[in-house]
């Protein structure tokens, strides 16, 4: 019989018991040049596939600034640190992936509200180019005023010319 060494504990990972519905946390190990560090992905899991055998996955989704982030992990990979059960749900069905549905349509809906916002932002946008309309047209009416004395005065002044050489 040959005895297979493996870097991660098989006992372990399959006592989690990693199901669709529970809320985990999975720390990995991201290499970058010469350093290692631990990355943590907290999320739902959509999809436990294949039990606890050598090639068992399972997807975690959680949602990150409005977009939804998906990452499926080996049961059993090395590069994974630690796997942390949070929360455990129960749910009637394997594989969650009418979530991802129920997500986008809440982002659809709150992309509706903001398309709401631009409407009325530009509608604002409308009444000061209305109201910035009626200021030159009221300055043009100042200036009518102001254009009207100095006739005034121009016909003042034309008719003391007219004195003036009248006398």
């Amino acid at each position: 019989m040959n005895t297979v060494i493996s870097p991660v504990n098989i006992e372990e990972r399959a006592k989690l018991g990693i199901r669709s519905g529970d809320t985990v946390r999975v720390w990995q190990k991201i290499q970058e040049k010469d350093k290692t560090r631990l990355q943590s992905f907290e999320g739902i899991v959509l999809a436990a596939k294949h039990g606890v055998e050598a090639g068992a996955t399972f997807t975690v989704r959680r949602v990150s600034g409005g977009v939804g982030i998906e990452k499926i992990f080996p049961l059993h990979s090395p590069m994974i640190d630690k796997i942390e059960i949070i929360k455990r749900a129960k749910v009637k069905r394997s594989k969650l992936y009418h979530i991802r549905e129920k997500a986008a349509k809440e982002i659809r809906r709150q992309m509706r509200n903001m398309k709401l916002v631009d409407i009325s932002t530009s509608s604002d946008t409308e009444d000061e180019v209305v109201a910035e309309e009626k200021i030159p047209e009221s300055e043009v009416k100042e200036e009518k005023e102001t254009e009207k004395p100095k006739k005034e005065v121009k016909t003042e002044e034309v008719s003391e010319e007219n004195q003036e050489k009248s006398e």
